[in-house]
């Protein structure tokens, strides 16, 4: 029997023999017998002889990649000329770097600006605002938010999207940052945490925030329609909202209002909100939640390939577990939760009130989407909360708290909101792996963690997350690339690259390219994979050799440099959006 270091031996042959063949056939190469290309002058990085898989989806080739300043200025398969530094990829891949297309390490990024776990798997671009975003925000929101803070605390100095890009930068990051603006924040600049419709006049003060979110450099809306306050809003609101951000040149992307039992009729919304809009839409972690609705994904696809053979630009994002995380508001209906945490929690301790809430959380949903009818009590782990009395149940079940004390499911869930003081953090198991599976294949698929980016250190051992935190990328190129062949490296590389930054609207990100941005990425494909799991979330992933951004290693043979070159990076609307 041969050893397991002998198998992996001849697992790597056999993938550089096949991306040697690759490019010997390639017919994409114009320049592949042109024969060096030579430097005017010297370069600051060269890295040689690595498989090149340039986010275009061509097939790999062995090659070269000169970097000088911040900037990409030559890939070709032989590159001649001094540089003052020299990076030996021979046997690795070499990429561009990849996109988080959902973050959630704007706080991360202030208590450690290394993002490492993501770093880690070769993401350069964190991309925010699920949502909620950085600004714009009132004094009173910026007191409310800091209100809310839990193992991370900071004050909110900033109060616009630009206010915290420069205080992001100047702090000193190691990944770039770009963000949506949060549909949920500007509603709440006009409609505090009210369930009721915006009028005219605050419609358009709304509309007005947008643009000027926009011309922050926002990368379009961004909304989460199974939240409150985000649910109050009907489609009318969105579309003016998503009119604004495309008119600068964005897009609107969506938690959808379902993603269990209405699912459909939630993109059938997304897509008349693209359509009106006149720009385009994503779905943000698209799934199937719910095993009832696990046979819906051959619909969703035709749903979606239909808008898109009409010319309307409709993609999605995933991340690639079964499991999602979110609070114990999703167990909830949305209506107890109206007018903010503490309104919330006061209605929860009235007895007739909590008696209704418990008999909605027992029944199936009607007009809310209920996880804890979707996972059950038995699938819902808790891995965060604010009170530190509590964090000793952090990794049990809800059912396992429930028996612990003697009272229902559903009434610990409530009680734990109440003594938390928080809506509880939760990994809820709701997805089919075969769909998960299916979906990392789709052409029009992009990929996001929708977690922060961590480390094993410090205020992060204060609470557990979800593996997918520290592995959703590795997880891709190891487990559905390498092992399982659902798509080829340089289709999922398109697919974490050029793909996302063509749909934000980046001219000059997501490929390997003469005068693109120096982010780059270097990994074994025969060894990158992810190492996180539900039980032990917080381990780093592996196989990713070299990282660098706009120039500058982040991370050089496996070690963090502790460089910070990490920049706000600003969508189409940057300084350009139009008055309205």
């Amino acid at each position: 029997m041969n050893s397991p270091a002998t198998r992996q031996r001849a697992l790597r042959t056999a993938l550089l023999s096949t991306a040697l063949i690759l490019a010997t056939s390639c017919t994409t190469l114009s320049d592949a017998d042109a024969g060096p290309v030579a430097a005017a002058q010297g370069y600051d990085i060269l890295i040689d002889n690595g498989m090149i898989v340039d986010g275009s989806g061509a097939a790999p080739y062995v090659g070269d990649v000169a970097i000088r300043d911040d900037r990409i200025v030559a890939v070709a398969p032989e590159i001649s000329g001094a540089a003052k530094r020299v990076i030996d990829a021979r046997g690795l891949a070499v990429a561009p770097g990849f996109i988080n297309m959902l973050s959630w390490a704007p706080d991360t990024l202030i208590a450690d600006g290394a993002g490492e776990s993501d770093i880690r798997q070769g993401v350069t671009l964190e991309v925010f605002g699920e949502g909620t975003s950085e600004g714009p925000l009132t004094d009173k929101m910026a007191k409310e938010d800091e209100g809310r803070q839990g193992d991370i605390r900071f004050p909110i100095s900033w109060r616009t999207i630009d206010d915290y890009f420069n205080f992001i930068e100047k702090r000193g990051i190691a990944p770039n940052v770009a963000t949506f603006v949060g549909a949920a924040t500007v509603r709440i600049n006009e409609l505090d945490y009210a369930d009721v419709d915006p009028d005219p006049a605050q419609l358009d003060r709304t509309r007005a925030l947008v643009r000027e979110a926009m011309d922050d450099g926002a990368m379009g809306v961004g909304s989460s329609l199974i939240y409150a306050p985000a649910s109050y809003a009907e489609t009318p609101e969105l579309i003016a909202l998503a009119t604004e951000s495309a008119r600068c040149g964005g897009m609107y992307i969506s938690h959808m209002r379902n993603e269990s039992d209405t699912v459909l009729e939630a993109i059938d919304e997304l897509i008349e909100i693209a359509e009106k809009s006149g720009g385009p839409a994503e779905i943000y972690h698209l799934k199937q939640a719910g095993k009832d609705n696990w046979g819906k994904l051959d619909a969703i696809i035709a749903k979606v390939e239909a808008a898109r053979a009409r010319g309307l630009r409709i993609t999605a994002d995933m991340y690639t577990y079964t499991a999602g995380s979110t609070g114990l508001d999703a167990a909830m209906p949305t209506w107890v939760q109206e007018g903010g945490y503490d309104e919330w929690k006061k209605r929860l301790q009235d007895p007739e009130i909590r008696k209704r809430v418990l008999a909605e959380m027992r029944g199936r949903p009607k007009g809310w989407e209920s996880l804890y009818y979707h996972a059950g009590p038995e699938k819902m782990m808790l891995v965060g909360f604010k009170n530190d009395e509590l964090k000793p149940l952090t990794g049990k079940t809800l059912a396992e708290v429930a028996a612990m004390r003697g009272t229902s499911p559903e009434d610990t869930a409530i009680d734990l909101v109440i003594e938390d003081g928080s809506r509880v953090q939760v990994v809820y198991f709701l997805m089919d792996e075969e769909n998960v599976a299916r979906q990392t294949a789709l052409p029009w698929m992009a990929f996001g963690s929708d977690a922060a980016a961590l480390a094993p250190r410090g205020v992060f051992l204060k609470s557990s997350t979800h593996p997918r935190a520290y592995g959703n990328f590795a997880r891709l190129l190891g487990k559905y690339v390498r092992e399982e062949q659902r798509t080829s490296l340089a289709d999922a590389v398109r697919r974490l690259t050029s793909f996302p930054a063509g749909n934000l609207g980046l001219k000059d990100r997501g490929s390997l390219a003469a005068g693109h941005f120096a982010d780059v990425v270097i990994f074994d494909p025969a060894t990158i994979a992810d190492k996180a799991t539900y039980a032990d979330p917080q381990q780093f992933a592996v196989g990713m050799h070299h990282v660098l951004v706009n120039g500058e290693p982040v991370l050089s043979n496996g070690k963090m440099t502790g460089a910070r070159p990490g920049r706000a990076v600003r969508g189409p609307g940057w300084k350009n959006c139009p008055p309205g």
